[in-house]
């Protein structure tokens, strides 16, 4: 048994408390809502996040921080990618030399560029930083069904503590040493989500979706690697497979921002209507900086962006992308005659 603390009680980390608790471990909870505590602790249920999910009682909550850190065996940073620096910074003073913390975030920061496990291991440097991610919606998960996950790491020992602290009969976790390029797919599909959102809301159709799925994990996967990820985590559960959970599922909060632009409601408010963090909209201004800092082509997030923040609309962000110049699937290929 561990000891374990979520820090964040917002869907995802209401889930996964749940998740660790019936995984045999001793859970605690903190949230710097002391309303949301105080409905955790009397409902057992996220009301407003998580309706339907019952938590088990043995999971503690709190919002003193240095006591839901102080001699925990795992920290699992859950609060949305926006909030991960203040946050980090102030769990800083109560983490010890090498206590893992990882986080189960998506996002990349604006002004930095820097992933999440990057702030973290800036704000925290005597933490061991490791990052959890794929296709693993809160709603699925805290109703027990079937989900695989990868867990990045900077060594084997950290990443496989991580894998047996969550590994279930419903919760199967990979390894890998490949942080960054869990981070990116991670981060990036949220961008594209909103372009399948988009084309929903206009009314499109598979065919459509389709196309900004296969077209969409080439952009990522371009840009990842020039930035030093591996291919092989691209292909896999953070990349593909996130990105295919995002763009189709019910539950993602990206998908539907876009499929309400897409139906002609500004930026701010689908989000408002969305009433969750659209993780998706912070990361596309920092997806094309580092498109143009890496001089990798990036349409699809680029026309993302025109529509979010300069008002350009959906339907000729499409055309835009229906219409460029012709080229090859795939640049690398020959044809048998060259």
């Amino acid at each position: 048994m561990a000891k374990v603390s979520v820090i964040g009680a917002g869907s995802w980390g209401t889930a996964l408390s749940k998740l660790l608790y019936t995984n045999g471990h001793q859970v605690a909870v903190w949230s710097l809502i002391e309303e949301e505590i105080r409905m955790l602790r009397e409902k057992r249920e996220h009301v407003s996040k998580l309706p339907g999910v019952k938590l088990p009682e043995g999971i503690s909550y709190t919002t003193d921080l240095r006591e839901a850190i102080e001699g925990q065996d795992l920290l699992v940073l859950a609060v949305p990618s926006v909030y991960t620096r203040t946050t980090a910074r102030n769990m800083s003073p109560f983490v010890k030399e090498g206590q893992i913390v990882v986080t189960v975030a998506k996002g990349i920061e604006e002004g930095t560029l820097k992933t999440l496990a990057e702030i973290i291991e800036e704000e925290i440097p005597r933490a061991t930083v490791a990052v959890l991610s794929g296709p693993s919606h809160a709603e699925e998960v805290g109703r027990g069904l079937p989900t695989t996950c990868v867990v990045g790491a900077h060594t084997r020992a950290a990443a496989e503590f991580i894998q047996n602290v969550f590994m279930s009969e419903v919760f199967r976790v990979y390894t890998s040493p490949d942080m960054l390029g869990i981070e990116l797919g991670g981060a990036l599909k949220n961008v594209i989500a909103l372009a399948a959102g988009m084309a929903d809301g206009l009314g499109y159709g598979d065919n459509t979706k389709a196309a900004l799925i296969t077209r969409g994990i080439a952009e990522i996967s371009r840009l990842a690697i020039a930035m030093g990820a591996r291919a092989e985590t691209l292909s896999g559960l953070t990349g593909i497979g996130d990105l295919i959970v995002t763009c189709a599922s019910v539950h993602s909060r990206n998908r539907r921002a876009g499929m309400l632009i897409g139906q002609g409601k500004t930026m701010q408010e689908a989000m408002d209507e969305v009433q969750m963090v659209v993780e998706g909209v912070y990361s596309a201004k920092a997806a094309v900086t580092l498109a143009e800092k890496y001089q990798v082509p990036m349409p699809i997030i680029e026309q993302v962006n025109q529509v979010l923040f300069y008002d350009k609309p959906v339907k000729e962000a499409v055309q835009e992308l229906m219409l460029r110049d012709r080229k090859a699937e795939h640049e690398d290929l020959l044809w048998d005659e060259e």
